[in-house]
């Protein structure tokens, strides 16, 4: 088969890595071909992420940069139809709920490519959200469905998808932190920042819904209260850097975007990370690290049933909750509970999709 994989965001790369080196081992005789389209493309965001997890250069570069919705998507649609005339691919693969997901899913199959779609049948239930109308647009043009959790089986057949579209992989971002558990171990990143591992807590925030208006010098306000008790990590992402402006927040340590290895080290060293990133709540499920995630709702309920995730609602005042809620969480034990590592997020999930390719 000829396959062409796309990516635009890092966490795609992330998501994408395992399934690019599964297929390229396992089919050596396909063609599989990559594309980043170039939603992310600060070298911190994008090219780092690409270098420590070993990809080759992406065989094409759409560079479609910054914008609106509209831009972003019309951008993929013009830049990627060159693209698809060129590789005549059979399948053309697309990880999550990015922009660039959906304008890659909905060009390739107006050029008569059929679609798979990584990290299928997730839903917030939220319309307001851009990446839930990319979501389900991007799950109903796809033949096949790789779905990572048993929500998503549901999700899908509430939504009338065939049974023959949905194949149950596992999750692929969790092929990529299984890989990299040692370097992880290694890397002590914690310690270069001058932190002891389980004493601080990490932050990353980067939603519009929080970093475009006021909510976000609320949460800086209330990060600064925590950091009376525990110190704060921030790596900001430039998003939400150029929304902070010059103002300081005191005990709030502000840093430049890390690399994966290094923002996975320090995310496994953490006391607690504080998101509104929706991988990072499954990363915090397998590494069985408190999160705090300042959404009203969530896309991935099976890291709340892990019992590691909390939703705190898309209210920045209760970010000075956070040391008192980890210390109830330590009174009752969950800091010692055995790690409930949700169904086939087992580092495998890459094969999964491998084996289905090779009989479809």
């Amino acid at each position: 088969m000829r396959i062409v994989c796309v990516v635009g965001t890092r966490p795609n790369i992330v998501k994408m890595a395992p399934v690019i080196a599964a297929l390229r081992r396992r089919f050596p005789e396909w063609r599989v071909a990559t594309v980043h389209t170039g939603q992310h493309y600060d070298r911190l965001m994008s090219d780092v992420f690409i270098e420590e997890l070993d990809l080759p250069a992406p065989d094409h570069v759409l560079g479609v940069g910054s914008g609106t919705h509209a831009e972003q998507i019309a951008r993929v649609l013009e830049r990627f139809q060159p693209v698809l005339a060129q590789e005549e691919p059979d399948l053309v693969l697309v990880p999550g709920d990015v922009n660039s997901t959906l304008a890659a899913a909905l060009a390739a199959a107006k050029m008569g490519a059929a679609v798979g779609h990584v990290e299928s049948g997730l839903r917030s239930f939220d319309r307001s959200m851009p990446e839930e109308t990319n979501r389900i647009a991007t799950d109903h043009l796809s033949a096949l469905c790789f779905l990572h959790s048993e929500e998503a089986i549901e999700n899908l057949r509430a939504e009338e998808v065939g049974a023959e579209r949905r194949q149950f992989v596992g999750n692929t971002m969790i092929d990529t932190l299984v890989a990299l558990e040692r370097p992880i171990r290694e890397r002590g990143a914690p310690g270069v920042l001058g932190l002891d591992p389980g004493s601080y807590v990490l932050v990353t925030l980067h939603r519009p819904a929080l970093v475009d208006g006021p909510l976000l010098v609320d949460a800086m306000e209330g990060l600064s209260a925590v950091a009376a008790a525990l110190p704060v990590v921030f790596p900001v992402h430039p998003r939400t850097r150029k929304m902070l402006g010059d103002r300081e927040y005191p005990g709030v340590m502000l840093t430049d975007p890390v690399g994966y290895l290094d923002f996975l080290s320090l995310e496994s060293g953490a006391a607690a990370v504080l998101t509104d990133s929706g991988g990072i709540q499954e990363e915090t499920t397998y590494l069985n690290v408190p999160c705090f995630t300042l959404r009203d709702n969530t896309e991935r309920p099976v890291t709340i049933r892990a019992g590691t995730n909390t939703l705190l609602g898309l209210d920045p005042r209760r970010i000075r909750e956070i040391p008192d809620l980890l210390r109830e969480r330590a009174a009752v034990g969950d800091g010692t509970k055995k790690r409930q590592t949700p169904e086939l997020w087992d580092g495998r999930a890459a094969e999964r999709i491998a084996e289905v390719l090779a009989g479809w």
